[in-house]
């Protein structure tokens, strides 16, 4: 961890934080939610030692990065935008893309922006899913959905606000690590979900904890509830909705979100080809919506060994 270097790199009127070790090819490690660059602390040592270059930012209003004027008017394609300049700023012509969870979604909206600019795409967690209303359908959601709760202006912040910050990324890490899909009873919240008593998963460290409480506590809420959750609906805003490079899909078979709108089928029967033909897809037994912090070393091997065949 102490062979990590930070820095800053001023994207578009914004000081985005970088994490980055290691020379080589550059691999650029996106986050999800409730993560930061710190999930990625296993990878990027990994890759460095494997000859790579790794990156890894936070977005903007996430972690060490600094927050927008307007975190509530943050989209997917300001993520696009910004990792497009922060490329360029270090010279980066050429990248390997690597994304977790809605990390996955601006790794491949970013494939179908700029193809020239990307060699691969691998995502954890996630695979390729279209975007715009239609893809989600509320009218099959049960209303006590955890992605449609947070979508509702305010009322995550007055559920989060009823905890400290690290109660709250505690009781998210332990709901997302579960199988089951977080729904709400009308008379709950979600953060209701979780048995105060309950541990942690035993691969998440009291020090993981308190990292991800202290850059939570810098940034806030605000811009996590915007993008991905409020945001969730905006179009890719491309006629051509496929992805042309080579791309590696990791996912646990105990990820809950499995379980959301068929993802599984869409995945398992190779549906999911029609728009990112060149997919390879690996199922990890005991895995669940945090493979790369759960089992680092097997998720390492399998990132590395993906892209040595690419150079």
């Amino acid at each position: 961890m102490e062979k990590i270097q930070h820095n800053y790199v001023d994207v578009r009127g914004l000081k985005l934080h970088i994490a980055e070790i290691g020379t080589g090819p550059a691999v650029f490690f996106l986050h999800g939610f409730p993560e930061i660059w710190y999930s990625w602390r296993h990878q990027m040592i990994a890759v460095a030692d494997a000859g790579f270059r790794g990156i890894a930012p936070d977005f903007r209003g996430y972690g060490l990065s600094e927050l927008p004027a307007e975190p509530e008017k943050t989209t997917f394609r300001d993520l696009v935008d910004d990792l497009l300049d922060m490329l360029d700023s270090l010279g980066i012509h050429q990248v390997f893309l690597v994304g977790k969870d809605f990390g996955a979604r601006v790794a491949y909206h970013f494939a179908l922006v700029h193809p020239d600019r990307v060699s691969t795409v691998v995502t954890l967690g996630v695979p390729f899913l279209l975007t715009g209303p239609e893809t989600f359908p509320r009218d099959l959601i049960p209303n006590g959905f955890y992605m449609l709760r947070w979508q509702e202006p305010g009322r995550a912040e007055k559920d989060f606000g009823r905890f400290d910050t690290k109660t709250v990324v505690k009781n998210i890490y332990t709901m997302f690590s579960g199988s089951e899909l977080p729904i709400a009873k009308d008379d709950e919240e979600i953060m209701d979900l979780v048995d105060p008593s309950a541990p942690v998963p035993d691969w998440f460290t009291e020090e993981d904890l308190a990292n991800y409480a202290s850059l939570y506590e810098k940034s806030s809420f605000r811009t996590a509830l915007q993008v991905p959750y409020r945001a969730w609906l905006e179009e890719y805003g491309v006629k051509d909705i496929k992805v042309k490079v080579p791309c590696l899909l990791v996912m646990g078979e105990k990820d809950y979100a499995l379980k959301f709108g068929g993802l599984e089928q869409y995945v398992k029967s190779g549906m999911v080809k029609e728009y990112v033909p060149n997919l390879e897809t690996i199922f990890l037994p005991e895995g669940s919506h945090f493979v790369q912090e759960q089992f680092p070393e097997q998720v390492n091997q399998l990132i590395i060994t993906f892209l040595k065949k690419l150079i």
